[in-house]
């Protein structure tokens, strides 16, 4: 029999929510800036053809890491939590030892394989530029060395956050990663004063903050573990014989999913510069950098909502369920709505920073915001749908959109460049989130329009709308803003912000 929903147990989940995804999402909004600021060093101090290069062995390193993980960043999420709530906490040490080693072993692999075809993939991106093949190599050498070290950081900090720990995620990833990032990078820009710097070792600088943040990260997972798990219990063979079965039998289309959604935000940067040369795919790389700034924001609050939501879902508490999804749709709106608005409204003058080159973004700008606007509206559903255990479901949606980016990239990016592939991820974006959320909605009822989602799209949409017709009217709509929501905070639920967990 489901559990009886009682108000305090709502409240409780709902401001551990807040607690969590407002951390989570301050750190999210700090990586998020230091990337676009390690974006700008590049752009600036390498060029384009050379910073076209970055970007693409950047986006093969994140690939391999993904593929590497294999699904474990939601296996090792739902399964603690799912075994804490139906009281089977002596499996919690089994569940891990099922999916940590495998992500070791796949990431050496991996790591070699990038290393050997580091020639090849260089001379694919930068075919048209030979002298700059050299360099890509080497870049592509220096990230395989960390790709082990990538996947390991994320997959111990997923470990914490099954534990509903938001704090290693937050402190490792988010803040200490890319604060050395920046600083690193920084000081490779700096160095270009006085000497040549080279693609490698700002490779290097870029990658090198893994290695400690991965030690820490393993500290985090053991103390989350020995803190968070029974003592005493012993567990038989035929236990966890079946609990690495129904692990991986969940876990491995998510795994193929999880790397196909990396594909989806990255290999788009691969097609252009296959397709359509170095400098398309740095200009690319540059115009896109927010989609990662609002993507960094929905991971933030997604992560946070991720093992509650697996508690709710799995002990039959739909009602849960449904709140949380809603509240959380809502406060995503509410941060993300006025970011993509404001991206379209002054894309041209933000670009130019990066350097006139730049400036033949706006279009790629224009088209990915109006589609980040429909993603960020359906609030986390990929992740909802794999809570509710419908990971084959997610694997179908997540093909058919980077089915739909691939066969539109390789139409268009020939004839339009940057725009071409911009569009083949609008459309794929669109896909996967309007799929699912169909999908959710007809399994289990849950959809993301609640009270709060609905109050913070009209509030946005009414006061930064104006913002990209009139771009001065960005005086009066800041604090239109600020005390709308404050009008408002009652819908919007943003007085767990303020409760004791």
């Amino acid at each position: 029999m489901a559990p009886r929903v009682t108000a305090a147990t709502t409240v409780e989940a709902t401001t551990g929510v807040a607690r969590g995804g407002l951390a989570n999402m301050a750190g999210s909004a700090l990586a998020g800036g230091t990337g676009v600021v390690v974006t700008w060093i590049v752009a600036r101090v390498l060029g384009p053809q050379e910073a076209g290069a970055f970007f693409a062995a950047t986006a093969a390193f994140v690939l391999a890491g993904g593929l590497a993980k294999l699904g474990t960043n939601t296996g090792l999420v739902y399964w603690p939590a799912r075994l804490r709530a139906t009281g089977q906490d002596r499996l919690l040490g089994a569940c891990l030892r099922a999916g940590i080693p495998p992500v070791a072993v796949c990431s050496l692999a991996l790591a070699a394989v990038m290393w050997l075809a580091a020639p090849w993939l260089a001379r694919l991106t930068a075919g048209e530029a030979p002298h700059v093949v050299a360099q890509h190599t080497a870049g592509l050498r220096v990230l395989a060395v960390f790709v082990p070290l990538q996947a390991l950081t994320d997959v111990l900090l997923t470990v914490t956050r099954g534990y509903r720990s938001m704090r290693p995620t937050v402190l490792l990833d988010r803040v200490l990663r890319s604060g050395l990032q920046l600083l690193a990078v920084s000081a490779a820009g700096v160095s270009a004063l006085w000497a040549a710097t080279s693609l490698p070792v700002f490779a290097l600088a870029w990658a090198a903050p893994y290695l400690p943040v991965a030690i820490l990260a393993g500290f985090a997972a053991r103390r989350a573990y020995a803190a968070g798990s029974a003592r005493g219990e012993r567990t038989t063979r035929a236990e966890r014989r079946r609990l690495r079965r129904d692990f991986w039998v969940f876990t491995a289309p998510r795994a193929v999913a999880a790397v196909a959604q990396l594909a989806l935000q990255r290999v788009d940067v691969l097609l252009v510069a296959a397709l359509g040369g170095l400098i398309p795919a740095a200009v690319y790389a540059v115009a896109g950098r927010f989609v990662v700034l609002i993507q960094f924001a929905n991971q933030g609050l997604s992560q946070s909502v991720q093992p509650r939501l697996a508690e709710a879902l799995s002990t039959g508490d739909h009602d849960a369920a449904r709140r949380l999804y809603q509240v959380a749709t809502g406060w995503l709106v509410l941060v993300t709505w006025p970011i993509c608005l404001l991206v379209i409204a002054f894309a041209p003058w933000y670009l130019r920073l990066f350097g006139a080159e730049y400036a033949a973004g706006v279009p790629v700008v224009l088209v990915l915001a109006g589609a980040m606007l429909v993603a960020t509206g359906c609030g986390m559903v990929d992740m909802v749908l794999a809570m509710a255990g419908r990971t084959s479901a997610n694997l179908g949606n997540v093909l058919i959109a980077l089915a739909v980016t691939v066969g539109l990239d390789v139409l268009l990016i020939p004839r339009w460049g940057a725009l071409g592939a911009a569009i083949g991820l609008a459309g794929a974006m669109v896909v996967n989130n309007l799929l699912p959320l169909a999908q959710v909605h007809h399994g289990t009822g849950l959809h993301p329009f609640g009270p709060g989602t609905l109050c913070a799209a009209l509030l946005a949409a009414g006061c930064f709308g104006t913002v990209v017709v009139f771009p001065a009217a960005l005086v009066v709509a800041v604090p239109a803003y600020a005390t709308g929501a404050w009008l408002l905070r009652g819908r919007l639920m943003l007085g767990a912000f303020r409760r004791k967990s």
